[in-house]
Order: C-alpha cells, then structure tokens, then sequence
C-alpha cells in the first residue's frame, strides 16, 4: 500500500513538471489551446489550424465592433518585444482588454504557461507593424470590423 501511495505521489509529480515546462514547444501548445491564433493570427481559422509562421500572432486589422466601439487584436510580436520575460508575466496576470477578448481567461495561465508562451513568441522572429487603435464607441473607425454587437431577434 505504501508502495502505491509512492507511486501516485511521483506520478504527480512528474505531471505537475510536465505541466510547468518553460519551452518554446509549450508556447506553440499554448497559443494553440489557448485560442491565441484564433484572432491575433489573420487566416489561422480559414486555414483549418494551420500556423503561417510569418503570419502568426502578429495581430488582425479587421476589428470587432460593439457598443463599446471596435477593437483590434493587437500584434502580441510587438508586445512582447517591449517586454521582459517577468514583464510579459506581471502584464498577463494582470491586464483587462475590451471584448471580445477573454483576458479573465489568460489570468488562469500558469507562470510556466505565460513564460512558455513568451518564449513562444520571441522565437517567432520579425515583430511587424502594429495593428490599428481601439475606436471608442461613435469614433470614426477605417478598417473593416465584423459587427459582434447588434443582437438579432426571431420575430414571432
């Protein structure tokens, strides 16, 4: 019995490191499970997943518009250039972005999480131009935005 109490204590272990690997590998795992490339990375989701390398997480100019104006998917490449790797983790752990975005969300990373996903991102090379400003709400906006704010309601 101790014997097995042993066993499923190092399996535990052993879990909880794989868990808290720091890796540029993990960081790819990450930005995947995470959602990251669903909106910082233009054409991920017509891709069917696939990951343009010179493409990924460098943020997308069509916007998403609401009542609280329209929002941009920023270019993570050029925020984390601006950061340490204990900055990029501080502002993780810490930031709140308008919707859609679920900051609440990146808030449940782990470190190891957030620091594997710097990596992650660090190792993606060219940071790019940055993606258009947040428009509050009646601004004058220039780009495409896909409209997540307009509720539509059957008739009957």
């Amino acid at each position: 019995m101790l014997r097995l109490a042993l066993l499923v204590a190092v399996a535990g272990i052993s879990t909880a490191a794989v868990a808290e690997d720091v890796s540029v590998a993990n960081g790819a795992r990450i930005a995947v499970i995470g959602g990251c490339h669903d909106c910082h990375t233009v054409g991920y989701g017509e891709s069917g997943g696939k990951i343009d390398p010179a493409a990924a997480l460098k943020g997308n100019p069509v916007g998403y518009g609401g009542p609280w104006g329209v929002n941009y998917a920023k270019n993570l490449r050029i925020s984390a250039s601006t950061k340490s790797e204990d900055d990029w983790v501080t502002f993780l752990q810490t930031f709140q972005a308008g919707p859609p975005m679920p900051w609440f969300n990146v808030h449940a990373f782990t470190e190891g999480e957030m620091r594997s996903l710097y990596q992650y991102i660090k190792s993606l090379g060219d940071v790019g131009e940055a993606t258009p400003a947040d428009v509050p709400p009646g601004g004058k906006f220039l780009t495409p935005y896909v409209d997540l704010g307009t509720p539509i309601m059957p008739k009957g």
